[in-house]
């Protein structure tokens, strides 16, 4: 398959690197150093068993037009950076590409294909003026889930933590011969690769933990292994997801992990810094309206209380615009 890898960022060049060595025919769309770094040298990957991994058989294109069309596009790019992206990615798109969204968060298009009262409503919160619903054809879309932790420690290297698993599946929940061949390809290339016929309530467990342990790190600057052992953090972090729950059931989520499970496996992953700390420490912008304000957003569209997420939420939005406002960027440093 010709793969595009919209976002040669940790998950991006963990993804990207993996397919190539498996023969996959792989394009990153990239920018400044990285994509310097990447035709200059490839990718490399630095595995949590202390081995390494290098892959010379990509290259990089900042304009996807010189990629030209593709079978499969990958968006591995923060969910606020898709909107601006989305001109240039049309050039990627034959008459049977799929965009597989690699995205955190409540992706633009949960609403579509859904079914049942919700059916077809837009979600203002990740895609304020309908942009994404428009310029990419629903029929295109295929719904992922990001279970691995990844860091890019430097232009065309990533560091992956931990994880090999991207759950797949279409909008719809069909089993079809496009998402079977994409599972196979994904599988070639050594991923977990599971086809989810409920790719709603995966994205709810994910989102489960993201919405609370990313801002509450962003907050505090505490790694998932600090945040689940300090009691009142811990505690803070079940209140966030049991109102969560609550607007996910409404929504026809069923929730197959129990809300300790979930806390418990991030605690597992030990001392990493959530995305959104990391972005923090960089001086980035939050993915913060697809992380927490699409579930606000789906509170009151449900008619659910959530006032502590609503709280964090605050602090966290105050805390963004802050370091937009100043340019700025926030780092523990010893003393």
């Amino acid at each position: 398959m010709k793969y595009t890898v919209v976002g040669a960022g940790a998950i991006g060049g963990y993804l990207g690197a993996k397919l190539a060595l498996a023969g996959e025919q792989v394009t990153f769309i990239a920018r400044n150093k990285n994509l310097a770094a990447i035709n200059a040298k490839g990718f490399s990957l630095l595995l949590p068993d202390g081995s390494t991994q290098h892959s010379s058989a990509v290259r990089a294109v900042q304009d996807p037009a010189e990629a030209g069309p593709q079978d499969v596009v990958l968006l591995t790019t923060k969910a606020h950076q898709v909107a601006d992206l989305l001109p240039g990615l049309r050039a990627l798109f034959g008459p049977e590409t799929m965009v597989v969204t690699m995205i955190n968060g409540v992706p633009w298009w949960y609403f579509q294909r859904l079914g049942g009262a919700f059916d077809g409503r837009a979600l203002t919160s990740v895609d304020p003026d309908g942009a994404l619903a428009a310029g990419i054809e629903v029929e295109r879309l295929i719904g992922s889930i990001v279970y691995p932790a990844a860091e890019l420690v430097e232009p065309g290297v990533v560091k992956v933590v931990e994880g090999n698993r991207f759950s797949i599946g279409e909008l719809d929940g069909q089993r079809t011969p496009r998402i079977d061949a994409l599972s196979k390809s994904l599988m070639a290339a050594g991923f977990k690769a599971p086809v989810s016929r409920d790719i709603r309530s995966e994205i709810w467990v994910k989102l489960w933990g993201n919405l609370s342990f990313n801002p509450i790190s962003a907050l505090t600057h505490a790694t998932l292994e600090e945040i689940c052992r300090f009691p009142l953090s811990r505690d803070l972090a079940a209140r966030m997801m049991k109102e969560a729950q609550q607007v996910g059931e409404k929504l026809g989520v069923e929730f197959k992990v129990s809300l300790e499970q979930r806390i418990a496996g991030a605690e597992s992953v030990g001392a990493h810094k959530t995305s959104m700390l990391q972005d923090v420490e960089h001086g980035r912008a939050l993915e913060l309206q697809a992380l927490v304000g699409s579930v606000v957003e789906l509170a009151r569209i449900t008619a659910t209380a959530t006032p502590t997420i609503d709280a964090i939420y605050a602090a966290t939005a105050l805390l963004s615009k802050t370091l937009a406002d100043h340019r700025g960027r926030l780092e523990m440093q010893p003393g």
